[in-house]
């Protein structure tokens, strides 16, 4: 596979961050009602050719985080506050137009559930040439072959006829496929993926995976990834962000975070995950618990009610971020040497 008929013109890879996340905090709220901080002060970069995770359980932050960073949370009843430099201009701070002109160009995203995301009553072709006509000048009439190859590069058959369908004349498969042709339509130099494999089957996840990790290397584009799922950043991932209660509660590079991980979370996580060279029979070790039961951060580690490493620090006071961009942890009680 190649991506020539989607590049532009190659990025200049430079080891400055493309994207640098500074404090991201979002807060849902209504009149009346507690504030939720679904997002507090999360951290990271993202820099040319490099794919970050964003790792966690549903409810943990990471769908918000992207939302928040791309503008296209709703404009009520949340605030959010921090910076997100992107080339250099802080994209929570632009209009809607100026974002309009990035999305699409500099920055695409694959979204989770493709059947709210595709528009119901316009076919799946000129969705797919309206992102280059609108972004690359191209005509209706040179955009459509290579809408045509785009559907093909990641796995539809009998491309050139599927431009005609519309979205509910296909599976929720082809349809996440047809979110995917979308976003890397015009070789942005950003891409966030949310679960962009949750509706395919193994073989065509192991398609998609490659065909984002050739766009990363041949191309240099900056990729976030956010999953649940720790084999996806096991095999495309360069540094690995894990999220929990809208705070990173560990960061490091893939093989350092499989290799050694410190906080409890990030074991509970791993140790949830079947083992083909485990025992048959053996019983998975899930992390005990759910989302819902956290201690608020201001206070304690959110964590707490879940772990198995607590002490009584984590229940009165709140866990500081020791470590930088690369690497860190925020924990009291950190785990040994995993074997």
């Amino acid at each position: 596979m190649t991506v020539s008929t989607v590049q532009t013109q190659a990025p200049v890879r430079s080891t400055e961050p493309l994207l640098a996340v500074q404090d991201l905090r979002v807060t849902f709220g209504r009149r009346g009602e507690e504030s939720f901080h679904a997002v507090d002060g999360v951290s990271f970069d993202v820099r040319p050719g490099q794919t970050v995770g964003l790792v966690g359980e549903s409810g943990c932050g990471k769908s918000v985080t992207s939302l928040a960073i791309m503008g296209l949370l709703p404009h009520r009843g949340n605030t959010v506050s921090g910076s997100a430099m992107f080339d250099g201009e802080d994209l929570l701070s632009m209009s809607q137009s100026q974002l309009r002109n990035r999305r699409g160009r500099d920055i695409a995203m694959i979204f989770q559930d493709p059947l709210s995301s595709l528009n119901p009553v316009v076919s799946i072709g000129r969705q797919v040439t309206e992102v280059m006509e609108r972004h690359r000048g191209l005509s209706r009439k040179e955009a459509s072959p290579q809408a045509a190859e785009l559907l093909e590069r990641v796995g539809i058959p009998d491309a050139t006829a599927r431009l005609a369908n519309y979205p509910h004349q296909l599976s929720g498969g082809m349809r996440q496929r047809a979110l995917i042709a979308m976003a890397i339509a015009c070789s942005p130099r950003l891409l966030i993926a949310d679960e962009p494999t949750t509706a395919l089957d193994v073989t065509i996840q192991a398609q998609i995976l490659a065909l984002l990790k050739e766009l990363v290397v041949d191309t240099g584009t900056a990729l976030v990834m956010i999953t649940h799922d720790l084999g996806v950043v096991a095999g495309l991932c360069d540094e690995v962000n894990v999220l929990y209660g809208g705070k990173i509660v560990e960061r490091g590079t893939r093989h350092g975070l499989f290799g050694r991980p410190r906080h409890p979370y990030t074991v509970g996580l791993l140790n949830s995950i079947p083992r083909l060279d485990a025992p048959r029979g053996e019983k998975l070790s899930p992390v005990p618990g759910s989302v819902a039961d956290n201690l608020p951060w201001d206070a304690a580690c959110a964590f707490a009610p879940r772990c198995v490493n607590v002490v009584e620090a984590c229940t009165t006071q709140t866990p500081q971020w020791d470590g930088d961009h690369v690497a860190g942890l925020r924990c009291f009680n950190p785990m040994g040497v995993q074997q």
